[in-house]
């Protein structure tokens, strides 16, 4: 049922806020004051898409919420166990057996390396006079993924792919400003022209752009909006897409204060509440996870709706054009319209990308391959904690006393070495009857055993075995012969390159394109980027010697291709093989004319695991002769001697 949000309040509260005397220019020229007509309209308009794509991905949160507690090590306890760690907190009880967790983390671990390499992002030029500048692009997008620690945000991003079926992100443009200190020369110019009477000068820029470059900020898939209308990797063909972001009220007034685009925000401080209604109650469930609880009443969050919406303004009283513009909106607390603007990007693209390895062409919340394996991982966690429960209670005495002969107080005594006494009635009649112990029988004692038995089917379903966990097979060594071994592991190694294919084709050449086309279109100072590395060689012949090289935004306006990874990992060929063939290549002359035996090397170099061969090519130096005009003259006319541009 779709939600109702009642506005009595709200409404009261609007009529207040609209008698503020908070003074803002608003962009476009729009009227964009809270209880003015257009911004009440704007936020109608955003919370009702809000709701009706929260409606369609709320219904995933159960199934969320459980692979959640099947990666955590723990479960809520009833009152049985709460008595029984009450009683001595050595003992065990119900726990999630962390087999998802350890599938989980292979997965992950595989997509990182396959994915996240340096470079992490490729690019090449489309024609000649694009060469040097798609390898400037590169460089200069490679410092960006080092300062705003973008690999950390693919981290994430991946493990939401796994976790839930679907990670998303934004990429975006960072600018942060503050204070430089900069050195500046004062003197006199003497009659000789020489700088007399030097002393530096420190001089303090206040305000100043200390650093510009993209950036890659998660979203939570618990939180994001997408266009139900169509399936989670078709986002750019949808609607509108929008996501939550649970901040406070100071972020927002700093962000104010630094960011033009934002305005309204201090509107927000005559509410007590900010908490959207879109959400509540329906979120991710947080006794299952380590994530903080945000407590609605604290006055200090807000909660923002930010969304793309594609629109015709002149329908929506934003412009003239009758064709569709993508703008950018900002609800806070579902009353506080703190951003609208066309979204003017070149690209002319939502900058949104999500990653769902499993997805079905369909579904906008595909399932995850950890949903896949939830009911094998539950009936783990059943044998697994059954049988502690059933050796927990065998290990306690369960006897049959008859309180007449036997003293009870000692035969409770926890202590080791006790000594029991008999009460006077059997003083010399003997203990043989005093005391029965009841049998134990122990059901589960196969339990363990037909772990095993699920755990290799959830090996066989996620594509992961035991190899590439890090860990021997279990088997006899019929089955550890290497050709057994290599073959079975490539297999495996093929699915999950299939899987990171999937995402390197769906996400990451989407975040490569994004990056590049924000610096093309955003970026305005000039910066230094390493010569060493990835085309070492082409920058040094291009810019000299030196090991850093200036870029400036117009050096970046080439035409790029983006070279997309094919998902495997070093490791994967048979480099046996490779090896063998390459001594054949080495014995036979005629073999080594048709092949370039130093690029086979570092092939096998780079299964093998070297990440950069090129650092231990020598380096040949150039040796400089002196000779005399005519005789260079000569020598250029016999063919021997080249111009440097011609050579």
């Amino acid at each position: 049922m779709p939600r109702i949000i009642h506005g009595n309040s709200k409404q009261q509260q609007r009529v207040e806020v609209s008698a503020g005397a908070f003074d803002y220019e608003y962009p476009e020229g729009l009227d964009l004051k809270p209880g003015s007509e257009l911004h009440q309209r704007i936020i109608d308009e955003v919370i009702e898409r809000a709701n009706e794509s929260h409606d369609v991905i709320s219904r995933r949160f159960d199934s969320w919420n459980s692979i959640d507690q099947t990666l955590n090590a723990y479960m809520p306890t009833d009152m049985e166990e709460e008595l029984v760690k009450s009683q001595d907190s050595r003992k065990p009880i119900s726990i999630v057996f962390p087999y998802t967790y350890a599938i989980h983390e292979t997965l992950l671990t595989y997509c990182l390396s396959s994915l996240v390499q340096d470079p992490v992002f490729q690019y090449s030029g489309v024609g000649p006079e694009d060469t040097v500048g798609a390898i400037l692009l590169e460089k200069k997008i490679q410092l960006d993924c080092l300062k705003s620690k973008v690999e950390l945000a693919l981290h994430t991003f991946f493990s939401d792919s796994l976790r839930y079926g679907v990670g998303v992100a934004t990429p975006s443009w960072a600018e942060r400003y503050g204070t430089r200190y900069s050195k500046r020369s004062r003197g006199m110019l003497s009659s000789l022209g020489r700088f007399v009477g030097r002393s530096d000068m420190r001089i303090e820029e206040e305000n100043a752009l200390l650093y510009e470059g993209n950036k890659l900020e998660n979203i939570d898939p618990y939180l994001m909006l997408p266009d139900p209308g169509v399936s989670i990797h078709r986002i750019q063909d949808g609607d509108f897409f929008g996501w939550i972001d649970q901040t406070t009220l100071i972020r927002l007034l700093d962000v104010e204060a630094q960011d033009e685009d934002y305005f309204n925000c201090q509107f927000l401080r005559k509410f007590d509440g900010h908490c959207t209604s879109v959400i509540a109650g329906d979120n991710r469930d947080f006794s299952t996870t380590n994530k903080r609880e945000l407590d609605s009443t604290v006055k200090d969050r807000v909660d923002v709706i930010y969304m793309y919406i594609n629109l015709i303004p002149s329908e929506w009283d934003l412009g003239d054009s009758e064709y569709p513009e993508k703008w950018l909106f900002a609800v806070a607390a579902d009353q506080i319209v703190i951003q609208a603007k066309p979204l003017g990007l070149t690209h002319g693209m939502y900058p949104v990308v999500a990653a769902a390895p499993d997805f079905d062409g369909y579904s906008v919340a595909p399932m995850s391959r950890l949903e896949n394996l939830h009911g094998l991982q539950t009936t783990i966690d059943w044998l697994f904690n059954s049988h502690i429960a059933n050796v927990r209670k065998a290990i306690n005495d369960m006897l049959i006393v008859d309180p007449y002969l036997i003293n009870m107080n000692d035969l409770k005594s926890p202590e080791p070495g006790k000594l029991v006494r008999t009460r006077r009635p059997a003083w010399g009649k003997g203990v043989k009857d005093g005391v029965h112990q009841l049998a134990i029988t122990d059901i589960t004692q196969q339990n363990i055993g037909d772990t095993s038995w699920i755990v290799n089917w959830m090996n066989h379903v996620s594509g992961v075995d035991e190899s590439m966990m890090g860990s021997l097979r279990q088997g006899g060594p019929e089955r550890l012969t290497g050709q057994e071994f290599s073959g079975t592991r490539q297999s495996a190694l093929s699915r999950l390159s299939r899987m990171a294919r999937v995402i390197s084709i769906q996400a990451m050449q989407d975040v490569a394109y994004f990056f590049a086309a924000h610096t093309q279109q955003l970026m305005t100072q000039e910066t230094y980027v390493k010569a060493t590395g990835r085309w070492e060689d082409e920058l040094k012949a291009e810019y000299g010697l030196n090991d850093r090289v200036k870029v400036s935004p117009h050096d970046l306006d080439i035409d790029f291709d983006i070279i997309t990874r094919d998902g495997s990992v070093a490791g994967t060929q048979n480099v046996q093989a490779w090896i063998q063939l390459y001594q054949m290549m080495l014995e036979n002359p005629a073999t080594a004319q048709q092949f370039d035996t130093v690029r086979v090397f570092k092939h096998i170099a780079r299964e093998l695991g070297a990440k950069n061969v090129n650092d231990f090519v020598k380096k040949q130096d150039v040796q400089s002769q002196v000779m005399p005009d005519e005789q260079v003259q000569s020598e250029v006319q016999k063919g021997n001697l080249k111009p440097v541009g011609e050579a």
